[in-house]
């Protein structure tokens, strides 16, 4: 299953928007600003973000790809999705 980049992105950045940000669209973070260095989300807000991921993509990241480099930045997260997806088989 692919998904348009461009929609991935722009889905992603509505959904922190709206969890970590309150809706705020003032705050302004690039694709690739580090959510937790920008103080976007915190530990907790790693777990909001992982069950948003398995609900909206169905991709559940495994306990080793939680980790930065997966899920740090809008960036990230899009590369992370697909690989998965691309790797993915149907059950």
């Amino acid at each position: 299953m692919a998904i348009d980049q461009t929609v991935l992105r722009k889905e992603l950045r509505q959904f922190v928007t709206d969890s970590f940000l309150i809706g705020d669209d003032q705050v302004v973070f690039a694709d690739a600003d580090s959510f937790m260095k920008n103080g976007i989300i915190d530990s907790t807000g790693v777990l909001e973000l992982t069950a948003h991921l398995e609900e909206k993509y169905n991709v559940t990241p495994t306990d080793d790809e939680m980790l930065p480099a997966n899920l740090d930045s809008i960036d990230n997260l899009v590369n992370f999705i697909q690989r998965k997806l691309s790797g993915a088989t149907a059950s």
